[in-house]
C-alpha cells in the first residue's frame, strides 16, 4: 500500500500548522553564526524549512557572532551541509537575501545594540534567539537580550538554549535561577534534538493509540526495557571535548531518559505540552540514583587487528589527557518506582567505538507460562522501537517453523519505515523542533523541573566518578563493549539469546 508523497505531507503541514502570530513579522536570531552547530545544523535547518514553505512568510535571519563575517561568508561555510537539489539555486538566493550578520562581542552591551537597531529595522517582529553558544557565555548573552533586544509591544521573544544545561545539579540550578530570573519559562525552550526523532515522538501514538499495547504495558507483562544507544566509531580526535563531559553528560542523563520518560509515564489527560511534561515529571520523581552494583563503566581500547581508527584507542588520541577515566560506555539500570514500573529494571546503555551504530527502545515481555513447547524452543517476546538508522518499530514474535514439525521459530511483524514509507523524507529533528518554536509548542522541550528530576538522578554517580576516579573496564573497539555490562543486565531481569537478529535490508 502506498503512502502519501512528501509534497502531501508538507501541503498538509502548511494547512495544519498554524503559526503564532501568523501574518506578523518574525527575526530568527543565531547567536554564535560563525560556530560548528551554526554552520552545519542551524542554517541548513532553516533553509529547509523556507524551502519547503514551512515558515511564517515575514521570517528574517540575523546571525551574531565575535567573527568579521559577511554573508557571503556564511553562505560559503553553510552551503555543504545544505543539500541544495537541482533547480534550487534561485529559493536559495531569496534565502540568502532575508539573512544579514552582526558582529559583536558577547559581554559587551554594544554590540547587542547594534542587533536590536538590526532587527527593529525589520519592523515590528517576534524575536527568536537561538544561543547556538557554549554555556560559558549564556550569562551574558542573556543578561544583554534581556536589557537590550526584547520585543516590544505584543510581540513575544523566545529563547532557544542547547544543552548541556549545566555539568551537575547545583550548576543547572544555577543556570536555570539566571535564566528564570530574565525570562518566563514559556519564553524558554531548551532543546534535546532527540526529542524532535520520529521514532521517539511516535512513542505517544504507540502506547496511547493501540488498545493491544496499553493493557500489558506494566510490570505484569514487561519483564525489562533496555534503551540503547551505540556509535561505531570513537572521539575522532574531539578527545579534549569529549572527555570534558564523558557519555553519562553526552547521552544518558539527557537523550536516553528523555526516552524513559515517555516510555514510562502515564496516559496524559490530553496532548498539550504541560499535560505531557507533568506526567514525564512524576516519573522522574520515582527514580532514585543508581547504586554501585546497577553501574558498568568501561572505556575503549585499540584493536591490533583492526583497521585505521579502530587500532587507536581513547587514551591513544592526542586530545584525551593522559591516563584519563572518563568513561566512553556506560550501563545503569534503573527502577521506576510507582504502581505500574515496580521491579522492572530499565536499562540505559550507550557507548563509543561499539560494533554498530544504533539507538532503540526494546521492551522484552515475561516468559510464557505454562510453556507446552520443548525447552528452549519458545523465546520471549520484544517490541522494539527502532529509533536510528532504518526507523522501524518490529514485534519479536514466535511461530511455527515451515514444515511438517511442530518447531518453533523466532520472526517479526516489521513496520520499517523505508518500506511503508518509502518516498517520504523524514523531517530532520532540528526541523521539528524549530517549527515548534515559531508554532509556541513546548511539547518536545525540557522544562525546568524535569532538567532539575534528571539532575537528580544522577548527579550523584557523576561526582563519585570525579572524587574516585574509578577506573573504567577496557574493551576493544569494535565490541559489544565490557562483558560484564552483558553480566549485569541478564541478572537484573534481561534474557539476550542472540538466536535471533532483524535485519532491515530483507524488509
Amino acid at each position: 500500500m502506498a503512502g502519501p508523497s512528501t509534497e502531501e505531507i508538507l501541503h498538509k503541514i502548511r494547512e495544519t500548522v498554524e503559526h503564532e502570530g501568523h501574518g506578523e513579522a518574525n527575526v530568527f536570531v543565531i547567536l554564535g553564526a560563525s560556530g560548528d552547530l551554526a554552520k552545519k545544523k542551524i542554517y541548513p535547518t532553516l533553509w529547509w524549512l523556507f524551502r519547503d514553505g514551512l515558515l511564517p512568510p515575514k521570517t528574517y535571519f540575523i546571525g551574531y557572532a565575535r567573527s568579521k563575517l559577511t554573508i557571503e561568508d556564511i553562505q560559503k561555510n553553510t552551503l555543504q551541509y545544505m543539500k541544495i537539489r537541482q533547480g534550487e539555486e534561485e529559493k536559495l538566493k531569496e534565502f540568502f537575501k532575508l539573512n544579514e550578520y552582526v558582529a559583536g562581542g558577547y559581554d559587551k552591551p554594544d554590540g547587542f545594540a547594534a542587533l536590536d537597531k538590526a532587527i527593529v529595522n525589520k519592523g515590528s517582529c517576534n524575536r527568536l534567539f537561538y544561543l547556538a553558544l557554549p554555556p560559558s557565555v549564556y550569562e551574558a548573552v542573556t543578561l544583554n537580550i534581556k536589557a537590550l533586544c526584547m520585543a516590544k509591544g505584543n510581540k513575544w521573544t523566545r529563547l532557544i538554549v542547547e544543552k548541556p544545561f549545566g555539568r551537575d545539579l547545583d550548576s543547572s540550578n544555577n543556570l536555570s535561577s539566571h535564566l528564570s530570573a530574565l525570562f518566563k519559562e514559556e519564553e524558554i525552550y531548551r532543546i534535546d534534538h532527540y526529542l524532535g526523532k520520529e521514532m521517539v515522538q511516535n512513542l505517544m501514538v504507540l502506547r496511547f493509540g493501540n488498545r493491544i499495547f496499553s493493557p500489558i504495558w506494566n510490570r505484569d507483562n514487561v519483564a525489562s526495557v533496555v534503551i540503547s544507544f551505540k556509535e561505531p566509531f570513537g572521539t575522532q580526535g574531539r578527545g579534549g571535548y569529549f572527555d570534558s563531559f564523558g557519555i553519562i553528560r553526552d547521552v544518558m542523563q539527557n537523550h536516553l531518559l528523555q526516552i524513559l520518560t515517555l516510555v514510562a509515564m502515564e496516559k496524559p489527560p490530553t496532548t498539550a505540552s504541560e499535560d505531557i511534561r507533568n506526567e514525564k515529571v512524576k516519573v522522574l520523581k520515582s527514580i532514585q540514583p543508581p547504586n554501585n552494583e546497577n553501574i558498568v563503566l568501561g572505556q575503549y581500547v585499540g584493536d591490533p587487528e583492526g583497521k585505521g581508527d579502530e587500532k587507536v584507542g581513547y587514551l591513544e588520541d592526542p586530545t584525551v589527557p593522559q591516563g584519563s577515566v572518563t568513561p566512553t560506555f556506560a550501563t545503569v539500570v534503573l527502577y521506576v518506582q510507582n504502581e505500574r514500573w515496580d521491579g522492572v529494571p530499565f536499562i540505559l546503555r550507550c557507548g563509543k567505538a561499539l560494533n554498530e551504530r544504533k539507538a532503540e527502545v526494546r521492551l522484552q515481555f515475561r516468559d510464557v507460562a505454562g510453556d507446552i513447547f520443548p525447552a528452549g524452543g519458545v523465546k520471549r517476546n520484544e517490541l522494539v522501537i527502532r529509533v536510528q538508522p532504518d526507523e522501524a518499530v518490529y514485534l519479536k514474535m514466535m511461530t511455527k517453523a515451515p514444515g511438517m514439525t511442530f518447531e518453533t521459530e523466532e520472526t517479526e511483524l516489521d513496520l520499517s519505515y523505508n518500506s511503508r514509507y518509502r518516498d517520504i523524507k523524514l523531517p530532520d529533528a532540528y526541523e521539528r523542533l524549530i517549527l515548534d518554536v515559531f508554532m509556541g509548542s513546548q511539547i518536545h522541550f525540557v522544562r525546568s523541573d524535569e532538567l532539575f528530576e534528571a539532575w537528580r538522578i544522577f548527579t550523584p554517580l557523576l561526582h563519585h566518578i570525579e572524587e574516585h576516579k574509578p577506573k573504567p573496564i577496557p574493551y576493544k573497539y569494535g565490541s559489544r563493549g565490557p562483558p560484564l555490562a552483558d553480566d549485569m543486565m541478564e541478572a537484573a531481569g534481561f534474557k539476550y539469546t542472540g538466536t535471533y537478529r532483524w535485519d532491515p535490508k530483507t524488509h
